[in-house]
């Protein structure tokens, strides 16, 4: 599992280490580090133009001991200082002992340099970074921008928010982001994650508290919570999902809902809605009633929502059920949140970013801006476990605590109905007895790793993404 901490965790387990090991330790630390990625990503280094931005911080004391590292080994480097009075006096003497280049950025050239460099290490600024870059450090991210160097973080792209993944204006964008002793939550989460490139985290001896800000789910975690059936077990020891979805404007919201839950690992799917026909032409093994969800017969947990339209009287009767729910599409608009607040079951709301700005009474932009934040409010708001569907999947439980992001995933799970296979499958891992935290991270996980398979770098219909659940399952489990 890969976890993410908070500025202020990593600044205390800095503090708590510093005071224990020799001056300077952590630094030489995290610059060896750094200079052995870029070593390799430049693949030669002797002979090489290597520019480091530095900036005041902690993070261009790295880049300057990394740059001195490898103008040893015989690159040309030249340090662009944004404020030379401020630079670390230490790595600023290193460097130069190996042969460097020091050049104010206010001198002028910067410019010139970085669009002649191989690599550019971005040590402009560190993670207590807030609020974007100013214009002296914007200039240079744009000239990085143009350049054809490859480009490292150190720590974290500068122009990004350590602690939320918010991108407030112009941001330097990575090849390779090196961070150290944790990640930071940015990295893991769109709009900045997009700017960190590939990630590589460098143990510096950081001790850290085990409840992280953000964790992210790997093979052996899903593997560990798969749900697998005993010698004993029977279709209805497996859990019976439910499922009240359709109508007869989508009901291929109903028959996509179906497939995901008929190969999430629960016993039984029971259908109930007008689209039963199309259910059972296409998956004859479905469960189908057509009396309502009381009516239906017994459930582990309920799926509501899916292309339901206006009919608010289901989306009520299934919120009365002492079962976990699953909220999607139209359920999350049929909703009365007193509703969702009141129930003594599990609730899992599953909504793409458009549907929690609605939720939240703000615009889009401001949920794709600021999604951490956006999943803790929706899910404090209706004390439910929210799945904030998009770029970056994030699973935030009602009670607060860590919130998960998923790893898998690809764009091209953006197609129509691909969320309904995603409320299937996670409603089938509900009536298994999975926790909603657990069912929707799991589910999230698979779902990516299904529209991986299916798409394969090209278009998929979400068909396509159910039929490969099974794929993704045993590759998780093998």
């Amino acid at each position: 599992m890969r976890t993410a901490h908070t500025v202020e965790t990593v600044r205390t387990a800095e503090r708590e280490l510093m005071a224990r090991v020799p001056e300077g330790a952590l630094m030489q630390r995290a610059a060896a580090g750094l200079a052995a990625a870029s070593a390799e990503l430049l693949g030669r280094v002797y002979g090489r133009r290597v520019v480091l931005l530095v900036g005041s911080g902690d993070n261009g004391g790295d880049a300057l001991y990394a740059g001195a590292r490898l103008a040893r080994r015989g690159a040309g480097v030249t340090a662009v200082l944004l404020n030379p009075e401020r630079a670390h006096p230490g790595g600023l003497a290193a460097l130069r002992r190996a042969g460097g280049v020091v050049v104010p950025a206010a001198a002028g050239g910067a410019g010139t340099h970085i669009a002649r460099a191989d690599l550019v290490l971005d040590g402009i600024v560190g993670i207590g970074g807030k609020g974007g870059l100013r214009a002296d450090a914007e200039a240079l991210a744009a000239a990085v921008e143009r350049s054809g160097a490859a480009v490292v973080a150190v720590d974290l792209p500068s122009g990004v928010d350590a602690d939320s993944g918010e991108v407030r204006g112009t941001a330097v964008r990575a090849d390779l982001t090196v961070t150290f002793g944790t990640h930071k939550p940015g990295l893991l989460i769109d709009p900045a994650r997009e700017y960190a490139g590939s990630v590589r985290l460098v143990d510096i001896g950081l001790e850290l508290p085990a409840e992280a800000e953000l964790e992210a789910l790997q093979h052996a975690d899903v593997a560990a919570l798969l749900p697998r059936p005993a010698a004993e077990s029977d279709k209805y020891r497996r859990g019976v999902v439910g499922i009240a979805a359709g109508s007869v404007r989508y009901p291929g919201a109903a028959v996509l809902a179906v497939a995901g839950a008929l190969r999430g690992g629960a016993g039984a799917v029971r259908y109930v809605g007008p689209a039963g026909d199309a259910v059972i032409a296409r998956f004859p093994e479905t469960l189908v009633s057509g009396q309502g969800p009381r009516k239906a017969g017994r459930v582990q947990a309920w799926v509501v929502g899916p292309g339901a339209g206006d009919d608010a009287a289901t989306v009520a009767e299934v919120l009365g059920s002492d079962v976990p729910v699953l909220l999607d599409a139209d359920g999350l608009r049929l909703a009365e949140r007193d509703a969702v607040r009141g129930r003594t079951a599990p609730t899992l709301m599953t909504p793409h970013a458009g549907e929690a700005a609605a939720l939240l009474g703000v615009r889009r932009e401001e949920v794709e801006g600021a999604r951490l934040e956006s999943a803790r409010r929706l899910a404090a708001l209706y004390g439910a476990t929210v799945l904030l569907k998009g770029s970056t999947t994030l699973v935030a439980d009602g009670a607060g605590g860590t919130v998960r992001v998923n790893p898998t995933g690809t764009p091209w799970l953006a197609t129509a109905g691909s969320g309904d296979v995603l409320s299937g499958l996670a409603g089938s891992l509900l009536a298994a007895g999975l926790t909603a935290l657990d069912a929707g991270s799991v589910a999230a996980y698979l779902h990516g790793l299904a529209g991986r398979f299916a798409s394969d770098g090209a278009p998929a219909g979400a068909h396509d993404v159910a039929a490969r659940i099974p794929e993704a399952w045993r590759d998780v489990r093998d």
